[in-house]
């Protein structure tokens, strides 16, 4: 098939290695360029925002937020400002507000064109690997049409619905994504203040039932005290945010994602906003008196 993918940060990259790999014609659009050269050695082409429907059944976007989005989809030059894509796909699989999703919703279908969304769970490394989970929603046709692509991009892929389920579910695991990490850095800051190995405690953290996928995967950066981004705090930080406004909006209380929240906003005012979201410990261990990882 023939699939335009709409920005490469790390995890646009990804997605465009994964669909290049399983034979399909992929073309490239980022709004910096110089990034598309190795795909393009690889077999892609890269091509202007206008033109990519010319070169497209299915366009494919993963962007920063839900400005880029819009700005993506709904502006002068975007997707939706004519009616090129009709009878096609949109999928985005950026992480932005339900909000800011509907609108390009309406505006997709006043153009005649399909819309999916299609939030991740995962990094560039599982995206890579081929084990990422995709979450989509979207009117039954949209995903029949474009099913078989997603499956290329990730394995797990679920279809949650047809309006917004998708960007609310992204949302609901980010967050505990962010719990689950403030806690594992507090398990960490208070096991070592008493003279507990990283090592010793992390391998039996590994053994116990607070186990899971993600904590195990934590576990080899943790012991290597490397804070390099596989999200940075930054984008967790904007997460929460989306989802802190999401349930504003059904009247939902978020106590402790409120607090993480407010825990990363610490970190980003004190220079650790780019490190990955695991800062947290960071941050935790200068409040405690405690010779913070990497200092």
């Amino acid at each position: 098939m023939k699939v335009c993918v709409l920005g490469l940060g790390r995890m646009g990259t990804a997605i465009a290695e994964r669909l290049l790999e399983a034979g399909h014609e992929v073309a490239l659009w980022n709004r910096t360029p110089g990034r598309a050269s190795d795909l393009v050695s690889a077999g892609a082409v890269e091509v202007e925002l206008q033109d990519a429907w010319q070169h497209a059944e299915v366009c494919v976007s993963m962007l920063a937020d839900s400005d880029a989005l819009m700005e993506v989809t709904l502006g002068s030059a975007g997707l939706l400002a004519s009616d090129a894509g009709r009878g096609r796909l949109l999928v985005d699989m950026s992480t932005v507000s339900a909000h800011s999703s509907s609108a390009v919703a309406h505006a997709a279908d006043a153009a005649s064109v399909m819309y999916l969304r299609a939030p991740v769970s995962g990094n560039p490394g599982v995206v890579r690997a081929g084990n990422l989970t995709i979450i989509a929603s979207g009117s039954n046709d949209a995903f029949a049409f474009g099913e078989a692509v997603l499956r290329d991009i990730g394995p797990n892929v679920f279809h949650a619905g047809q309006g917004e389920e998708a960007r609310i579910i992204k949302l609901a695991l980010n967050l505990m994504i962010a719990g689950t990490t403030q806690l594992l850095a507090e398990c960490v800051a208070l096991a070592e203040g008493h003279g507990v190995a990283r090592s010793t405690l992390l391998e039996i953290v590994g053994a116990s039932a607070v186990a899971s996928p993600f904590v195990k995967y934590k576990v080899g950066p943790l012991l290597e005290r490397n804070y390099s981004s596989t999200f940075t705090t930054r984008l967790m930080r904007k997460d929460l945010d989306l989802a802190l406004e999401a349930a504003a909006g059904a009247g939902v209380p978020l106590p402790v994602t409120g607090v993480v929240q407010q825990l990363l906003q610490a970190c980003i005012s004190t220079g650790l906003g780019d490190l990955d979201f695991m800062s947290l410990l960071i941050r935790l261990q200068r409040e405690a008196g405690q010779v913070p990882d990497g200092k």
